[in-house]
């Protein structure tokens, strides 16, 4: 892999320092390489998301990465500083009538199958564990062992602490094309390497144009400091088919109780539009829906309103290894929301893939050959 007789400037660089580029770079540095992180500092969808931190059962390839993933999330739990706000809240599953009820059930059903306990909870359990909710609720499902983050800071942690991190470098710059497994830069100059890891989100479509990435903005609110009012991240069991199912804009009850006592709200899609520009409409629609299961948000002041951009596959699964016709250039993207859950185990993936290490999930589901080729582009908007 590469090209011997070029000076390298690490063994791999990782294009794009979010939580997914973080983690990847962490794990390779433990893995003895040298890594050189590149980073424009746009921002992205680390910074905007709600860092949650969530088993999620869409499908089995789904299930197999989020809970590695909160396996490995659990071990980084006790090295992680203050400043990354662990925050063990477990998730609440809301169902709003019998049939969400029976959705709950065949959701235990596969998370206790996949070794992940979950409680299922009546009406009066309900309203026992978070007083604030709407009446006429039929239950929920509890998965206690769900937690959040406050991402931006592990990011910083993953690249700055511990002994990998001697093995990191980090400089702020444009890439302007990908010329694997070498790099070129906005004021023209060229980076070389063994590898190139690709891992800047929706972004990467702007570089690899055959990339099946698709760009989801999603809208998010947070309020004042209201401590106690809420205590699990709660969750609307119709999440899933808002997420993944919706062809247009759509909107799901999501909200977080933050460390703070502030409660983060989520959560919106809408196709295509890559502009950080709040859409009113759909944030009303947002958080009508968030006042519907929460009434007592009706008293609450929001303090921000901001956007961000998940980059989202056909399948709605991450690409995970090598690029099937670029030698040298190796794929971490397309993580839609789930990127700081599964960052760990996607980079776990991409680490063992390039060193021939064992892999403890079988990498075939996030392979870049699922899709026909060549690719197939969504849109045509540009992601810069």
């Amino acid at each position: 892999m590469g090209y011997p007789h070029l000076k390298r400037d690490a063994d791999t660089i990782v294009v794009g320092a979010g939580i997914v580029g973080a983690a990847c770079a962490h794990a390779l540095a433990a893995a003895g390489q040298s890594v050189l992180v590149l980073d424009d500092r746009r921002g992205g969808a680390t910074a905007a998301g709600m860092g949650h931190l969530v088993v999620m059962d869409d499908n089995p390839a789904e299930l197999a990465l989020s809970v590695t993933s909160l396996r490995m999330w659990k071990q980084w739990q006790t090295l992680l500083p203050q400043a990354c706000a662990w925050h063990g809240c477990g998730t609440l599953w809301l169902a709003s009538d019998d049939s969400e009820i029976q959705t709950a059930i065949d959701k235990q059903a596969r998370l206790h199958e996949a070794g992940v306990p979950s409680e299922l909870l009546s009406a009066a359990d309900l309203r026992t564990r978070e007083p604030a909710l709407r009446t006429g609720l039929a239950g929920g499902l509890k998965v206690a062992g769900d937690a959040a983050v406050y991402a931006p800071n592990v990011v910083n942690w993953l690249m700055e602490a511990g002994d990998p991190a001697t093995r990191i470098r980090f400089r702020q710059a444009t890439v302007s094309a990908l010329e694997a497994p070498s790099v070129r830069l906005s004021d023209g100059t060229v980076l070389n390497a063994q590898a190139v890891v690709l891992a800047n989100g929706v972004h990467a479509a702007r570089l690899c144009p055959d990339l099946p990435i698709r760009a989801k903005k999603g809208q998010l609110a947070i309020t004042d400091r209201y401590p106690g009012l809420v205590h699990h991240q709660l969750v609307e069991l119709g999440y899933v088919n808002s997420a993944h199912h919706a062809t247009g804009a759509s909107v799901a009850f999501n909200v977080q109780p933050r460390p703070t006592g502030q409660l983060l709200i989520g959560s919106s899609r809408e196709f295509d539009d890559t502009s950080n520009h709040v859409n009113v409409d759909l944030m009303a629609r947002m958080l009508r829906r968030a006042m519907d299961y929460l009434p007592g948000l009706t008293d609450c002041n929001a303090t921000r309103l901001w956007t961000g951009l998940r980059a989202a596959t056909p399948d709605s699964l991450p690409i995970l290894g090598p690029h099937p016709s670029h030698a040298g250039l190796w794929l971490a993207v397309g993580h839609e929301g789930l990127g700081v859950t599964t960052a760990p185990a996607s980079a776990h993936i991409v680490t063992a893939l390039m060193t021939g290490a064992a892999c403890d999930i079988e990498p075939t589901p996030y392979l870049a050959q699922r899709f026909a080729q060549p690719y197939t582009r969504h849109d045509t908007h540009d992601h810069t």
